[in-house]
């Protein structure tokens, strides 16, 4: 962009403003001593000063974009929103944006948004609060409203606007499930004017700013859906669909969001009391504690002093070896996939098929990711990565044959890892000549679900290979966990007593439905019986194994002599069918169920922090949330453990 003049009657620290020649003003957002772009209140202050400029000198326009390589803009501060402690902290907060966004949706000149990258929570609310919208056609331009899943609520004019924009039921499926869209998905759906190619953004965003086109709008069959005498109609079927996703009222956001756009219209200004109740509830504090704890997992990885990986070959194309290298393409690696059963590689590049159709939606992009995904049954790939990950069998003598084999054709720089969930990595690497190469890098499955990744850390690891590690796990987007090398890791040694205790309840005679129903109502996103189908009642034997503190529980020990194994086989403590679990009736849960069976998880998860497994108690309830969908609106084992103490 080329601009006849900067304006230097304003002393900017997050902004620069510029003039073109058409008297266009550029407004570029780059937040001081910060990756990403977030509306603090020190920006929304600066941002004040610079509309108090314009108005005083009007432009012709007004384009906002990022100097941010991260994307737009991430949202509002979470820490000013974890910081408020009363009523009137909330709806000073709230009605700041409000006020603010408001005055560039009342602004004299026409006003745009040139979106590239992730545009999020308060981002996408001044977006809308724009006359126009542009996003850049690029694989990383996210557009959301993820405070529901904060426990919060769009409270800068997003609920207010949003559905005049795109409707309000696409409006309401937005901002009830916080998920994004992609920059042609949002001008599909008429949230952005146009998704444009990055080269001519600059340039269609001058164009369209100055077009004098009318603000897009919801069509009129949409618009009759904001209707007041409609809205009631509308919100009891939106009500239906919460009360299914969220059948024992754990979230109040979803409900308090809808019952705003019936009562209020979408205005937070016209509720005090609501925003009184959502930010002192538990679910918003505690919700907000483990977005915190995200982003420090999130920190391991943005700090790690390692180049990214090229290309990764991975030894074992089954399900875990098959999804770890069908993410890794994903996400722009070159992968080589060796298997000696030639069948395990054809099937993990038809689920990866399948997966790249469902995330991507993008021909262009799913057939680059399976140009990326080539399958290497004789290694020959091998000799040329930069990680060899393994993903074999859970035998500690056929690892450490492949080990001794895989080493002599590392090339040099490359690291070793192994995916195992339970065996030492210590024990793994002692015949390596080299075992500060070798790391343990566990991923859960479903690989392309599970959000978290074990990084086991032993004595001979060196740290050029634990950084290498960590960049690796946050280049494929997930959140790294370093975590030490003992039996079960943190995960899975939290995991087998709480899943050891659900067990021996059907020792006791309970049915494995009422068991899981207990945990259900506790907030999981499974019974821990389904759980250990999902994961194979082999997988827990082994574990168990390790791990039991009193014997294995006898119908596990059953189902294994039969080959009953879960989900993987058809049948385990549930019948399965083309890989969908057969619902069986629940009884009432006994009282103090849930009680009985979450505290063995509570008290070994206080154990690993006690031996350094994880470096303190945040981490810890990182760990569990993560890698095991504890309930997240409890905070986190520990969390809840010393609440439950308080209370």
């Amino acid at each position: 962009m080329t601009t006849a003049n900067t304006v230097d009657a304003l002393t900017l620290r997050h902004f620069t403003l510029s003039l073109d020649k058409q008297r266009l003003a550029w407004l570029r957002i780059d937040m001081a001593d910060s990756t990403v772009n977030r509306l603090s209140s020190e920006v929304m202050q600066e941002l004040g000063q610079v509309l108090d400029h314009l108005a005083a000198h009007p432009p012709a326009g007004l384009v906002f974009y990022s100097g941010k390589d991260s994307g737009f803009i991430a949202g509002a501060d979470i820490d000013e929103f974890s910081g408020v402690n009363n009523a009137e902290q909330g709806q000073a907060l709230v009605a700041r944006g409000w006020r603010l966004f408001d005055r560039i949706a009342t602004a004299p000149w026409p006003t745009l948004a040139l979106v590239r990258g992730h545009c999020l929570g308060g981002g996408l609310e001044l977006a809308l609060a724009c006359q126009y919208r542009l996003a850049v056609d690029e694989p990383d331009t996210r557009l959301s409203l993820p405070e529901v899943r904060l426990g919060i609520f769009p409270g800068w004019g997003g609920m207010y606007r949003l559905p005049r924009v795109i409707g309000p039921m696409a409006a309401l499926d937005l901002m009830l499930s916080g998920r994004a869209v992609s920059a042609r998905q949002a001008a599909t759906m008429g949230l952005v004017d146009a998704a444009v190619p990055s080269r001519v953004a600059m340039h269609a965003a001058a164009q369209h700013v100055l077009s004098g086109k009318p603000a897009r709008r919801a069509n009129a069959m949409h618009q009759a859906l904001n209707n007041p005498r409609v809205k009631p109609v509308l919100a009891k079927l939106v009500q239906k669909k919460i009360n299914k996703q969220d059948p024992y009222n754990h979230y109040p956001a979803p409900r308090l969001i809808l019952d705003m756009w019936v009562q209020h219209d979408g205005n937070p200004l016209k509720a005090p009391a609501d925003i009184e109740a959502l930010s002192q509830h538990d679910t918003t504090r505690n919700l907000l504690r483990v977005f915190h704890l995200q982003e420090r997992l999130k920190e391991f990885g943005r700090q790690a002093q390692a180049d990214p990986i090229s290309h990764l070959h991975v030894i074992g194309a089954g399900v875990m070896g098959g999804d770890i290298a069908a993410v890794s393409a994903m996400k722009g690696i070159r992968v080589t996939l060796q298997d000696q059963d030639r069948r395990h590689i054809s099937q993990a590049l038809g689920r990866a098929a399948t997966l790249f159709r469902k995330r991507l939606k993008n021909r262009r992009l799913e057939q680059s990711a399976l140009d990326r995904l080539v399958p290497d049954p004789d290694g020959h790939g091998l000799r040329h990565a930069d990680l060899v990950l393994e993903a074999i069998t859970e035998n500690p003598d056929v690892k450490r044959a492949l080990f001794r084999e895989v080493e002599p054709k590392l090339k040099a720089g490359a690291i070793l890892a192994t995916n195992t969930s339970s065996l030492s990595v210590t024990g793994l690497g002692s015949e390596l000549s080299d075992p500060s190469r070798l790391v343990g890098i566990h991923f859960f499955n479903p690989v392309a679900r599970m959000p978290l990744v074990e990084i086991v850390t032993t004595d001979a690891l060196s740290n050029a290979t634990r950084e290498q590690a960590l960049a690796f796990v946050h280049q494929l987007g997930k959140l790294p966990l370093p975590v030490l090398d003992t039996p079960g890791f943190l995960v899975n040694a939290v995991l087998a007593p709480y899943l050891l205790e659900a067990m021996r309840c059907v020792d006791e005679g309970m049915t494995p439905a009422t068991i899981d129903q207990a945990m259900l109502e506790f907030g999981m996103p499974l019974g821990p019986l389904e759980l250990a189908d999902t994961v194979g009642l082999d997988i827990v034997h082994a574990a168990g194994r390790q791990l039991a503190d009193n014997g294995l529980p006898h119908c596990l020990s059953a189902h294994i002599e039969r080959n009953e194994l879960g989900k993987k086989t058809g049948r385990g403590f549930y019948a399965w069918d083309a890989g969908k679990m057969q619902k069986a009736t629940a009884g009432t849960p006994p009282p103090g169920l849930a009680n009985r069976l979450i505290q063995p998880l509570i008290d070994r998860t206080a154990e690993c922090v006690q031996h350094g497994v994880v470096a303190d108690t945040d981490l810890a309830d990182a760990g569990v949330i993560f890698g095991t969908g504890f309930a997240p609106f409890r905070g986190g084992p520990l969390h809840y453990g010393a609440s439950k103490h308080d209370s």
